[in-house]
């Protein structure tokens, strides 16, 4: 059974950092392209970042471009997004994916994700 599990929301300041993490069981982590999708209230979801299986190429969204930095640790089946220079429109629900680009119909899993709020 595959098993992701989102972690490191949070409550953040407006330019603060998080860093959030998503822990991989159930897949051959390591042969699988992964991504970052969020869900803010009230709209659809956003598709953030990818990074290949290796590690070796990543994409980014224009809206995180420069302040989020997607990594994996395929020895540790591990995928990270570091979030700097937060702003109250990063506040949403974040989920990884295990694919490079999910899809405009992919919505996400009930139960899942790591909440970010950015607040002062």
């Amino acid at each position: 059974e595959v098993q992701l599990v989102e972690s490191g929301g949070g409550l953040v300041q407006p330019g603060g950092s998080l860093r959030l993490s998503c822990a991989a069981s159930g897949i051959t982590f390591r042969t699988y392209d992964m991504s970052w999708v969020r869900q803010a209230p009230g709209k659809g979801p956003e598709w953030l970042s990818a990074i290949n299986s290796g590690g070796s190429r990543t994409h980014y969204v224009n809206s995180v471009k420069g302040r989020f930095t997607i990594a994996r640790d395929n020895a540790k089946n591990m995928l990270y997004l570091q979030m700097n220079s937060l702003t109250p429109d990063d506040a949403a629900v974040y989920y990884c994916v295990p694919t490079w680009y999910p899809g405009s119909s992919w919505l996400p899993p009930p139960n899942r994700g790591t909440q970010v709020t950015v607040s002062s």
